[in-house]
């Protein structure tokens, strides 16, 4: 099965299944995809796209965000849910040249963690609502707020974390893909910035401490408001077996 699924100015959709758990099943395929910003679909996009049998996007960005790119195109019936995490804007700690970039992007997770709670339950109910599925959930880029959902979704899983963390990774390609169109289409002077790639091990070290901080995923979770019950609905419609 295809992971990776290119259009034409969407640099980063992928499908989530296939992931191995602990128990020894896997995520079914066609069920939960994330992606870099959908406003930029195109005419010549719609029959790939609907092929996929999206019911649902979730839409994590800022308002400002949406009101400047626009929305996913609105297809044959598509759902689209708002949840803007409200959490502080990275300008708040920008990166300086010299920081570890896997350090720097853990801390931005953990932010993102903290302050965000809600928004991120309330992702993480509607990925666990069968009904809704298909589903994509999307930011801009596709690699932090939609990155730190996926992770802990996939953690909720059961899936072990250097699959969560070499999923993350592959949103460094997706943003080359991004860069490398824009240079072909009138920014030429267009770069890779530090905070553009996905190191190896951020993932990992973000999941980590919040583990230490929070004792599990599950309990960082339900202490922000997630019905446990929800879990256990997450599990039955995402997992094989």
């Amino acid at each position: 099965m295809q992971r990776d699924i290119r259009f034409s100015r969407v640099f980063n959709f992928r499908d989530l299944g296939g992931y191995p758990t602990r128990d020894g099943r896997s995520l079914r395929w066609r069920r939960l995809f994330r992606s870099d910003t959908l406003s930029t679909l195109a005419e010549a996009d719609r029959d790939r796209f609907l092929e996929l049998g999206v019911r649902t996007v979730v839409d994590l960005r800022r308002q400002y965000e949406i009101d400047a790119q626009g929305t996913v195109p609105a297809w044959d019936g598509l759902v689209r849910h708002h949840i803007d995490p409200e959490h502080r804007e990275w300008t708040e700690n920008p990166y300086t040249e010299g920081v570890d970039t896997t350090r720097y992007l853990a801390d931005r997770y953990r932010d993102l963690a903290e302050e965000g709670a809600r928004g991120i339950v309330a992702a993480i109910e509607l990925i666990s609502e069968a009904e809704s599925a298909p589903l994509v959930v999307h930011c801009v880029a596709g690699k932090d707020r939609t990155g730190v959902v996926c992770a802990l979704t996939l953690a909720l899983l059961e899936v072990p974390d250097d699959h969560i963390d070499a999923d993350y990774t592959r949103s460094t390609a997706g943003n080359q893909r991004y860069v490398a169109w824009l240079r072909d289409n009138g920014n030429p002077d267009a770069v890779m910035l530090p905070w553009f790639y996905s190191p190896p091990g951020t993932m990992r070290l973000f999941l980590s401490e919040l583990r230490e901080r929070y004792g599990s995923v599950a309990s960082y979770l339900t202490g922000a408001g997630l019905d446990p019950e929800r879990i256990s609905a997450l599990r039955a419609h995402l997992l094989t077996g």
